[in-house]
C-alpha cells in the first residue's frame, strides 16, 4: 500500500501518524482552528477506487462541526489548516473508520481520500 500511495500522491506530505496530505491552495495563514473550534467546510470523500461515499459539494451545502467531533485524520489535518485552505487528505484506516469501517458505506480497513476546503471558523 505504501508504494501505491507514494505513486499516486508523490507530492504528499506524510505525518508521523501516517496521515498524508497535499496542499492544493494555501489559506490565509493567520489563524488555525483548535480542538473544540466550530468550522465550516466543503468536502468530498472517496475510497481509493474512486467511489464517492459522501460530499457536501454534491449536496450544495457546506457542513459545520467542532474539531474533535470527526475522524482523527480530519482532526489532525484541520488544526494545521487556515481559512481558505484546500487540501487532499489521504487518511489511513487507523485514523478513519478502522477495522469496523462504516457498515454499508465504507469497507473495513479502508484508506479514505478527502478533498477538504476549510471555508471559515
Amino acid at each position: 500500500m505504501e508504494a501505491e500511495l507514494k505513486n499516486r500522491y508523490p507530492e504528499a506530505i506524510r505525518t508521523k501518524t501516517g496521515l498524508r496530505y497535499v496542499v492544493k491552495k494555501k489559506g490565509d495563514g493567520e489563524r488555525f482552528p483548535k480542538i473544540g473550534t466550530r468550522v465550516k467546510v466543503h468536502y468530498q470523500g472517496s475510497l481509493l477506487d474512486g467511489r464517492i461515499f459522501d460530499s457536501s459539494i454534491q449536496r450544495g451545502k457546506p457542513t459545520e462541526f467542532r474539531v474533535g467531533e470527526v475522524i482523527e485524520g480530519w482532526n489532525e489535518a484541520l488544526v494545521t489548516m487556515s481559512a481558505g485552505e484546500e487540501r487532499t487528505l489521504i487518511i489511513p484506516p487507523e485514523l478513519g473508520y478502522g477495522e469496523m469501517g462504516y457498515p454499508g458505506i465504507i469497507p473495513p480497513n479502508s484508506y479514505l481520500i478527502f478533498e477538504v476546503h476549510l471555508l471559515s471558523f
